[in-house]
């Protein structure tokens, strides 16, 4: 046999095997994927709207000016609570707009987040609410909520934003050891994340305030505002016309944002930044606090900041705990005491009373004045109530749970009283 004989032979022998083995490297697969819903960027822009009362199902932040509560319902928009008797609270009407998780108020104009965009809306005629100006495109591109690890379709955000996903069965031939992530199920879940945490501090003029896991706050007629990465500034002198006063890169994961002494406090999943507003609309960092990964809300009073750490979101920390920093010299913050708990969400402070929503465990309450002793001098433990955020305003505590939005009366810390309750309703 000569050798061109042999090799044709040899060929036809191992062809087959080679292309037999090729198709065992490709399956039909069946799974679920979850297709993303859109709304045009037209319609988005279209969408503000005054309507009647609807129940409170998925709250968000709570902010307070004047006789008015406001309380966000997430990716919905916000409820406006007539607050005049804060034992008989009246829900009278809501503010429709579509991704809306943040907000602040000056001079009955409302800053508020609308999925990519920031909207100044008048809200002076509660009756007849008009949007005042918008800015496109301000804010990162972020997916509502989906199950973790599921599987995802491709997103196009040229046809605008997503604001639902849909489930739908796909059967495709696949490469073995391919993988079918459209996109990596945790890039998004930290917008909402962020949609769950519920501006306190920092109010001045006809400013509100609102709880300490807020994104939105204002000071000497700057509005800052806060996405994963950034600091935004918009100047508000002239409320019918807001203006971009600019931006700056803060870092990685940034999610709330306090001020105090003249000083922004930015929380983030690694630790406290802490800039000084000398020149409102040029920030400069002074230092920076670090901690374990986890998410945290920060509030500040006097030479001492408080900062809540837990376990169970996106940061997946292994803490549960409160750390109080000594930050007399803002330029070197050292923590002087960790407290073990439950797991801590939003806190407040006023005038050296601590109060702290700790998850399933409830409302706990704590004379701060000697932070090393706070554990020893705990005043009140509402214990029956799955607590979120607070405000405290003097003698009057406002509180956002799983069950309801709650206010009591805390002139007398050794009996503090409930005035009334707006109950969470479900889908």
């Amino acid at each position: 046999m000569n050798t061109k004989i042999r090799t044709t032979i040899l060929l036809a022998t191992v062809l087959p095997v080679l292309l037999i083995s090729g198709c065992q490297d490709r399956y039909l697969q069946t799974y679920i994927v979850n297709k993303p819903v859109y709304m045009s960027y037209e319609n988005l822009r279209e969408a503000v709207r005054d309507t009647t009362p609807v129940n409170i199902t998925h709250p968000g932040k709570i902010y307070l000016l004047g006789d008015y509560l406001f309380v966000n319902e997430i990716r919905k928009g916000i409820h406006v609570v007539d607050n005049t008797d804060p034992s008989d609270p009246e829900v009278i009407s809501f503010i429709k707009i579509p991704g809306n998780i943040d907000l602040a108020i000056k001079n009955d104009i409302l800053y508020a987040d609308s999925y990519v965009d920031l909207v100044a809306i008048d809200i002076a005629d509660l009756d007849n609410i008009r949007e005042l100006a918008r800015f496109e495109d301000v804010f990162s591109y972020s997916l509502p909520p989906y199950e973790p690890m599921s599987r995802l379709g491709m997103v196009d955000e040229s046809q605008g934003v997503v604001v639902d996903w849909v489930s739908e069965e796909v059967t495709e031939e696949v490469e073995r050891h391919s993988y079918q992530y459209s996109i990596w199920p945790w890039a998004n879940m930290r917008g909402d994340m962020l949609a769950l945490e519920a501006t306190f501090g920092g109010a001045d003029g006809a400013t509100g305030t609102g709880g300490s896991m807020a994104r939105f706050i204002i000071f000497r007629d700057i509005l800052y505002t806060i996405d994963n990465s950034d600091l935004h500034m918009f100047d508000i002198t002239d409320e019918l016309k807001p203006i971009v006063a600019g931006s700056s890169s803060i870092g990685w994961n940034i999610e709330t944002v306090f001020i105090a002494h003249e000083h922004l406090f930015i929380g983030s999943t690694t630790g406290m930044y802490i800039y000084d507003l000398a020149d409102p609309v040029d920030p400069r960092w002074v230092s920076t606090y670090w901690h374990v990964t986890s998410c945290d809300p920060v509030v500040v009073e006097g030479d001492y900041a408080y900062v809540t750490l837990r376990t169970g979101n996106i940061c997946e920390g292994d803490a549960n705990q409160l750390d109080i920093v000594d930050i007399h010299n803002l330029s070197s913050p050292f923590k002087i005491k960790s407290y073990t708990m439950h797991n801590p969400h939003g806190l407040g402070i006023d005038d050296g009373t601590l109060f702290i929503c700790d998850g399933e465990a409830g409302l706990k309450v704590y004379d701060a004045k000697d932070p090393l002793q706070l554990k020893n001098n705990q005043i009140a433990h509402f214990s029956e109530i799955n607590t979120f955020d607070v405000i405290p305003l003097g003698s009057h505590l406002i509180m956002i749970g799983e069950e309801g939005l709650f206010q009591y009366d805390y002139a007398d810390l050794s009996d503090i009283q409930l005035l009334s309750m707006i109950p969470i309703f479900s889908d």
